[in-house]
């Protein structure tokens, strides 16, 4: 099997899209799967093999990310030579579109993800009049596509009630042995200053679409009660970050983006993990935490409150209501013995979420899409 991948985020940059890709991409080289991949250029880049970039510029809104001007004749050059089965678009916008095109001339059925609630991100950006466009151009993207995948069932249903047909699932794993709780730092914890503290994790892009705002008043309460026996790390980075240094208590940790051994570390040195955002499809930083041992807190929308069974695996909180994190920041914090039983529970459903498994679903999803396309063009 020969499969296209094309994608307008990758590595250097770091995100749920990228972490996903990396997977894959290990995956198709462990299980013999021939494969091209298509993305923009950067400024810092590593040569990878089977990656072909594409020329593009930063996005003014966000810096880290690009807006890519793939060559399309170029692009359809290496492709004819390649000669795909399957075409695996990972977003929406002009590498997307270059994946999408070639699939449609050729006759090869193209996968498209749903991964990123950009509609719904319109609220927050105080453009709620474009949120419409926003949902009509994705209604016109993926229902060009053979199937579109969604991370989550509730992301699923919000496309079907948007006017997006043919969907199916792509869930998400998790590796245990990374996220796992045998990479607790004392040292690191002393050198935050927690290790006499009970501390409150978040993890992610600091953005106004994160609900940011909502942990900032639940985290205000929870130190008017609790004082210096809490604590709170924000570890990431973004537009939104020096309105959080200017809003969030003055003791609260700011560590930047982390990565890798770094990022296991802290996760595990942590005692609980709070995800305020409602807008998310899926909810990498969930299982992540989970699986690191922690207590985890989450909006009850999106993914994250699929992902969350509550009251066994994690606390859901009412999306948007600070009163309601802080009642569940409150219980895990007053109840240790109950937030052990929760994490533990977490950590067992996360030993069911192996990327082997996920991925072997999607290579199914493949062969079913390349056997019915080729036997529905036999009939045209």
């Amino acid at each position: 099997m020969k499969v296209a991948v094309f994608t307008d985020t990758f590595l250097p940059q770091i995100n749920g899209v990228t972490n996903t890709l990396n997977r894959l991409l290990q995956y198709f080289m462990d299980s013999d799967i021939e494969y091209r991949l298509f993305a923009p250029n950067y400024d810092s880049e590593v040569k990878i093999s089977n990656v072909e970039r594409s020329f593009s510029l930063k996005f003014i809104l966000y810096p880290e990310s690009r807006i890519a001007f793939p060559n399309t004749f170029r692009i359809s050059a290496i492709l004819d030579r390649f000669q795909p089965d399957i075409i695996h678009v990972m977003t929406e916008f002009n590498m997307g579109v270059a994946g999408l095109n070639y699939g449609k001339k050729h006759g090869i059925p193209v996968i498209s993800n749903y991964t990123t609630n950009f509609p719904e991100y319109m609220d927050y950006y105080k453009a709620n009049f474009l949120k419409q466009s926003v949902w009509n151009y994705m209604k016109w993207f993926h229902n060009q596509s053979t199937r579109t995948l969604c991370p989550s069932y509730v992301a699923q249903n919000l496309l079907k009630e948007n006017g997006i047909h043919n969907t199916g699932i792509f869930s998400r794993g998790i590796d245990v042995q990374n996220f796992h709780p045998y990479h607790r730092n004392i040292k690191l914890r002393k050198m935050l200053g927690i290790h006499e503290k009970k501390s409150f994790l978040y993890v992610g892009r600091i953005s106004s679409e994160k609900d940011l705002d909502v942990l900032c008043e639940s985290y205000h309460l929870l130190k008017q009660k609790y004082g210096d026996s809490v604590a709170m790390v924000l570890t990431g980075d973004g537009p939104y970050l020096e309105k959080c240094k200017q809003t969030f208590p003055p003791d609260t940790i700011f560590t930047g983006f982390k990565q890798g051994t770094e990022l296991f570390e802290l996760y595990a040195s942590c005692d609980f993990f709070v995800c305020p955002s409602s807008t998310e499809t899926f909810g990498n930083v969930i299982l992540e935490a989970m699986a690191s041992g922690l207590s985890v807190i989450g909006a009850d929308a999106g993914g994250v409150g699929e992902i969350i069974q509550d009251q066994h695996t994690g606390l859901k909180f009412q999306p948007h209501n600070a009163e309601s994190l802080f009642d569940c920041m409150e219980k895990v914090y007053q109840l240790p013995e109950f937030g052990d039983r929760i994490s533990k529970q977490a950590q067992e459903f996360c030993n069911t979420r192996s990327w082997k498994s996920i991925f072997d679903k999607l290579t199914n999803t493949y062969r079913e899409l390349i056997v019915s396309y080729k036997q529905q063009m036999l009939h045209v």
